[in-house]
């Protein structure tokens, strides 16, 4: 079964070289994400809210986050062509797929400590 929201194998490889890293890498991203999510909801314009997707975009990629990357990287292009509204709902998106995801990277820390 294929994850829609995960790349599993990208985050096998990532445990692979980071070895020792790796939690302290889920706990960067997790801790990144959710300052991120704030300065979206925070952004006062399009390019404020297109860079903090293209960021943001890139370490979800990195992570395997391939959904929230989507999302990202649909706010990261549109920014400029969206409605306040449009851009309103696009944020809770990514805001809602990042705490969809969150358990699987909190639980992948919680194992790392524990191998």
């Amino acid at each position: 079964m294929t994850d829609t929201h995960i790349d599993r194998e990208a985050l096998s490889v990532l445990r692979e070289v980071m070895e020792d890293g790796y939690p302290e890498l889920l706990d960067t991203f997790l801790t990144d994400s959710e300052n991120r999510l704030v300065a979206l909801q925070k952004a006062a314009d399009a390019k404020a809210l297109s860079e903090v997707a293209h960021s943001f975009k890139g370490s979800a990629s990195n992570m395997g986050a391939i959904r929230l990357a989507e999302l990202c990287q649909e706010l990261e292009s549109d920014a400029r062509h969206k409605s306040p509204a449009e851009i309103v709902k696009l944020v809770a998106d990514i805001s809602g797929e990042f705490e969809h995801v969150r358990p699987v990277y909190e639980n992948e820390k919680h194992h790392a400590h524990t191998h």
